[in-house]
C-alpha cells in the first residue's frame, strides 16, 4: 500500500483521477474491457467530477458495479446511491454497462443479480472511500473479514448513521435506513487495484485509527495495508493526526 498526501481535496482529486483514468485505459487497451467499482458520498465528489472530464476514456468499454445501497431507500430519494451514480458518472459519461442494487426490493434477490455479473471476470480498479468510524463501503466495524459472499446484508452503526446526517444526505437520525446492501470486504480485496480517496479533516481519526493501528475488523479500512496494489489519497485536513513515522511508512510502502 502507498499513501500520498496534498494540500488540499482537489489537487488529490485530480491526481486520484488520473490514477483512475490509466487503469481504466490499460484494461481497455489489454483486453477492450474495463471492469471498476465505484463509491459514492461526500468524499467521491471532486474525484468522480475529474475522472468524468477525462476524454481519454472509451466509456463505452467500461462495465461498472456498484459497491453499497441502503435497504428500502428508493433511487429517487437524494441520498439513495444509484440516483448519485446516475447522475454524477452513469448519465454524464454514457456507460451502458452498469450493474445497480436496488435495495427497495428483496435485497437478497438484488444480491444475486448482481454478484453473478461481479464474479464472472476479475475486477481491474475499485474507487472506495473510508467512513468516519473506518468503515469500508458499509461494513462497520466490526467488519467481517472472512466471508467470501460478495455482497452482504450489514446492519449499520451509530456512528455510520449520524455521518449520513452529517453530510446531509437526511434530515435526522430516524430518516436513515438501518441496514444496508454492502460489498464484503474481500470481494473488494480481490479488485486488482484499489484507489482511496479520503480528503476532510472529519476523517483524520478514522485514519489514523486505520493506519496506525492493528489491521483489525474495528478498524475495517485497516485491512487496505494488507493489498499491495493499494494507494491511499489523503489530504493535508485528513493525514493531519498521522505521525510522522507513520507518514513515512506509509509512503515507503
Amino acid at each position: 500500500m502507498i499513501s500520498k498526501i496534498f494540500q488540499d481535496k482537489t489537487s488529490l482529486a485530480a491526481a486520484a483521477a488520473e490514477q483512475a483514468s490509466a487503469a481504466i485505459r490499460r484494461a481497455i487497451d489489454q483486453r477492450n474491457l474495463a471492469r471498476i467499482i465505484v463509491a459514492t458520498g461526500n468524499s467521491q465528489l471532486e474525484f468522480l467530477d475529474a475522472l468524468a472530464k477525462d476524454a481519454r476514456i472509451d466509456w463505452s468499454k467500461v462495465e461498472m458495479f456498484h459497491l453499497d445501497e441502503y435497504v428500502g431507500l428508493p433511487a429517487t430519494h437524494p441520498a439513495s446511491f444509484r440516483k448519485y451514480l446516475f447522475e454524477r458518472l452513469i448519465q454524464r459519461v454514457g456507460i451502458t454497462r452498469y450493474h445497480l442494487l436496488d435495495g427497495t426490493g428483496d435485497p437478497v434477490q438484488a444480491i444475486r443479480s448482481v454478484a453473478q455479473a461481479l464474479q464472472a471476470a476479475p475486477i481491474d480498479v475499485a474507487f472506495v472511500g473510508i467512513g468516519e468510524n473506518g468503515h469500508l463501503a458499509f461494513n462497520d466495524p466490526p467488519a467481517d473479514f472472512k466471508t467470501k459472499e460478495p455482497y452482504i446484508i450489514v446492519h449499520l452503526d451509530d456512528a455510520c448513521v449520524r455521518q449520513q446526517v452529517g453530510e446531509g444526505w437526511f434530515r435526522d437520525v430516524s430518516e436513515v435506513p438501518r441496514q444496508a446492501i454492502s460489498m464484503s470486504v474481500q470481494q473488494i480485496l480481490s479488485a486488482k487495484e484499489i484507489i482511496c480517496i479520503v480528503p476532510d479533516a472529519r476523517k483524520a481519526a478514522a485514519v489514523k485509527l486505520c493506519f496506525e493501528g492493528e489491521v483489525s475488523p474495528q478498524a475495517p479500512a485497516s485491512i487496505l495495508r494488507t493489498h499491495s496494489g493499494t494507494t491511499v489519497y489523503l489530504d493535508r485536513d485528513s493525514a493531519r493526526l498521522l505521525s510522522p513515522a507513520t507518514l513515512s511508512a506509509l509512503s515507503g510502502g
